[in-house]
């Protein structure tokens, strides 16, 4: 496996102009400097944005929660303490800003969730199939195990980075991994209707790439009210 989020993000900031370090660049901006967070943003967004997605799967709920996360950063910069990475402490806020929209999405969605990607024109038939079905059956799992599995297996940080940006044991991230790569590995047996049944048809586009972040963004609208039920209904 290659370096885990810090080792990338403390130590790979070189190549991108600016001499400081993300810690550098996270203190200059809480002291004021107005071009600090940009640059530190602009490191890091494409990794933030393919967690926002992965672990949603909608990349318009996916570019909303990144958007909240973002300003939540900028906003509570001085609280950053320096006991983790700053990519770890940015990963957090983006993994707590999606898991509150799926929190708060559960009342009024029943669907399942649609997959993160399509395949890009290069691929194949059977291999667009694949990814589809891995991404329906991720969107399947809770919450817990899906982020667990997209923090260490789609984005290769280590089981320690993972507790960090989770706030739980090492023992607890292995236990979601295993269990969500047994579901996974049961969902995507073959024969195995369940998947390939609810996967909507892949829509025109290629794999998504990071939105340029909003100016002057505001906070998020009140989410919708679930509708009332009717007599009768299942609780």
């Amino acid at each position: 496996m290659a370096g885990g989020v810090g080792d990338r993000g403390e130590r790979g900031v070189l190549d991108h102009g600016d001499a400081r370090s993300d810690r550098d660049l996270l203190t200059a901006h809480a002291d004021g400097d107005p071009d600090a967070f940009g640059e530190l943003v602009r490191r890091h967004r494409d990794r933030l944005w393919a967690v926002a997605v992965h672990t949603l799967g909608d990349r318009e709920e996916a570019a909303d929660a990144l958007q909240e996360a973002l300003v939540s950063a900028f906003r509570h910069a001085g609280s950053f303490r320096g006991d983790a990475a700053v990519t770890t402490w940015l990963h957090r806020i983006v993994v707590n800003a999606c898991l509150d929209r799926v929190r708060r999405a559960r009342a009024r969605r029943t669907d399942p969730l649609p997959p993160a990607d399509v395949a890009d024109r290069r691929d194949d038939h059977a291999a667009t199939e694949a990814r589809l079905d891995v991404h329906a059956a991720l969107a399947r799992l809770p919450e817990h195990q899906r982020v667990a599995l997209v923090l260490v297996d789609l984005h290769d940080l280590t089981v320690a980075e993972a507790a960090q940006v989770l706030g739980v044991a090492e023992g607890t991230v292995k236990s979601r991994c295993a269990r969500g790569r047994a579901a996974l590995a049961q969902a995507l047996r073959p024969g195995n209707p369940a998947v390939a049944e609810d996967v909507p048809p892949p829509t025109t586009g290629s794999t998504p790439t990071s939105p340029t972040p909003r100016s002057n963004p505001t906070s998020p609208a009140t989410p919708t009210q679930p509708a009332p039920r009717t007599p009768g209904d299942p609780t």
